[in-house]
């Protein structure tokens, strides 16, 4: 009888016009009623904003820049407290890192942004946090984004003081010639020591003591200064609403039922819902669906004007279409695009290939998914005699590739088999035979499989790097041995202060791509910090390594070194 009952309840349930109908339909967190009918996170439904509200004078766009683990997602989340963007509860842990790699690894990989209304001295003014990739492999996506702001906050750990990305990151926001506000964060531990930080940001950026603002994030100590350090500091964007429309693509995401999300920063001009937009990159048109802004959550708006920070939604079916860097403007009413756009070029190649080859379909659904919202994987298809049919995958550093991987794994439940990490080689060719038939001199290798033979070629070039390593002066001996061992090159070697030095050298990219980090951070006991940026081509003596299997070459095994 009860299972009788039991079943007539639910067909009672699925008879009934909308879900919501049913009373134990609805979880208890989300509203109750037709509203629960709307899919999470959607914006349907939801009244549009006002955002003439806010003139250009009264708009601040941020960003918050430091190395790993300084505590840049937890000021992000006080701030979002304060302004009441999220309510204040124990829960609010890394609210803008959306992937669960980035909370597991406390990284963040992609860019997120917040509009956040905040009243000082009588005033409303709006915050728009652009929230930035931390790590080298994303660079070119946070100078996009640091192109979208007018200032940076600069987090710096009380306790570890600067590190490589800091300056990394420091040079970034410096030659975008934005206003810096340094943040010493963490003064609540036991070890903290904030003047000898101050003395650093001092001597290593000439920033003066007395701007240095202390905080602790966690507890949120001070963290109010820093809102209003930001309202005094930061100028406001420099545009008009009366100009032509001028809007910058600084991230994207795909969403299955609306196409791709694009972020933009208006430049000039004024977008709304029906107009039709053209991307200066692909010169492709479409019409707007909807505009909004992230407060974090999506808020759809009547308009965004310039000087704003939203999103779009204009009917795009691929990331590609929306590459980071692109300008956006009204058909008919073209404007120069904003300079600093290129094509994300990938730094490492691997072949990736499934643990059984029946799992081959779901491979290839999972890596279409998972690349819809990352356009800087290049992928051809690929197959061996000893692994099967696979592909090559193109990123754009090591930890882009271990952060591919570990989101197969964990969102698709995917196994797969990746050969070791290669860097593009590029050889110059002296064959005429091969020159017309690749229809150009110099070719780029980034299958060891593809080295051409050195009788047929006049020269090799390897990509290089410019790497800086930050480390206390005990350790100094010991990681010079390691990077002349790697072929390092010395360029500079400055003491920020009485216990830690910075070292530049310039590294052949592949002698750091496997495991120069980790023997790093073993020779220092975890002390020192590394950060590399792009520094062209070099001429090199390459030669290419098989390795034999029961006397026959392996092509996957396949490595290129140096004589």
């Amino acid at each position: 009888m009860a299972l009788a009952g039991r079943t007539a309840m639910w067909w009672a349930r699925l008879r009934s016009p909308c879900p919501c109908a049913a009373p134990l339909c609805v979880p208890p967190w989300l509203p109750a009623g037709p509203a629960a009918c709307e899919r999470l996170y959607s914006s349907r439904g939801k009244e549009k904003l006002d955002m003439s509200t806010y003139p250009v004078e009264n708009i601040r766009n941020f960003s918050i820049i430091a190395h790993v683990d300084h505590g840049k997602s937890t000021l992000a989340d006080r701030l979002l407290e304060i302004t009441g963007a999220i309510a204040k509860t124990a829960h609010n842990k890394q609210v803008l890192d959306k992937l669960q790699v980035e909370r597991e690894r406390g990284i963040t990989v992609k860019a997120q942004s917040a509009s956040l209304f905040y009243n000082h001295e009588g005033v409303n003014y709006l915050l728009n946090l652009i929230d930035t990739p931390g790590h080298v492999d994303f660079n070119y996506e946070v100078s996009r984004s640091l192109s979208a702001c007018q200032g940076v906050i600069l987090v710096v750990d009380a306790n570890e003081g600067i590190q490589a990305q800091t300056v990394a990151n420091f040079y970034l926001a410096f030659e975008a010639q934005l206003a810096i506000i340094p943040v010493i964060n963490k003064i609540d531990l036991k070890h903290a020591d904030p003047e000898r930080v101050e003395k650093q940001i001092e001597k290593l950026f000439d920033i003066p003591i007395d701007e240095c603002v202390r905080i602790s994030a966690k507890q949120g100590t001070n963290v109010e200064k820093v809102l209003q350090k930001i309202i005094e500091k930061i100028p406001p964007p420099q545009c008009n609403t009366a100009d032509p429309l001028k809007a910058l693509v600084f991230d994207s995401t795909f969403d299955h039922y609306r196409g791709v999300i694009a972020n933009i920063a208006l430049f000039g001009g004024e977008i709304q819902k029906g107009h039709k937009i053209v991307s200066a990159h692909t010169k492709k048109r479409y019409e707007v669906n909807e505009v909004g802004i992230l407060t974090p959550d999506e808020q759809p708006t009547h308009k965004l004007y310039a000087g704003q920070v939203g999103y779009v939604i204009a009917g795009m079916k691929e990331v590609t279409e929306a590459q980071i860097g692109d300008t956006l403007f009204l058909y008919k009413q073209p404007v120069e695009p904003l300079p600093g756009f290129k094509s994300v070029k990938p730094m490492v190649f691997a072949g990736m290939y499934p643990v059984d080859q029946t799992e081959y379909n779901n491979l290839k659904s999972a890596l279409e998914k998972l690349t819809l919202n990352d356009s800087s994987v290049t992928i051809h298809r690929d197959s061996s005699l000893a692994l099967g049919a696979g592909w090559r995958l193109g990123f754009l550093g090591l930890l882009h590739m271990e952060v591919f991987n570990q989101r197969l794994e964990q969102e698709y439940n995917m196994s797969v088999i990746l050969t070791a990490p290669t860097v593009p080689y590029k050889a110059i060719l002296s064959s005429a035979k091969l020159i017309k038939e690749y229809g150009k001199a110099e070719i780029t290798i980034i299958n060891p499989a593809q080295f051409p033979d050195k009788i047929s070629v006049s020269e090799y070039l390897e990509p290089t790097v410019l790497g800086t390593i930050v480390t206390p002066q005990e350790y100094i001996g010991k990681i010079i041995v390691l990077c002349q061992d790697r072929r390092a090159v010395q360029k500079d070697m400055l003491y920020i202060d009485e216990h830690r030095v910075m070292l530049k050298y310039l590294f052949p990219l592949n002698e750091i791509v496997l495991d120069f980090y980790d023997a790093l951070k073993s020779l220092s006991s975890g002390y020192a910090s590394f950060d590399y940026e792009d520094a062209g081509y070099q001429a090199a003596d390459l030669i290419k390594m098989d390795i034999l299997l029961n006397g026959n070459p392996v092509e996957e095994l396949a490595t290129i070194i140096h004589r």
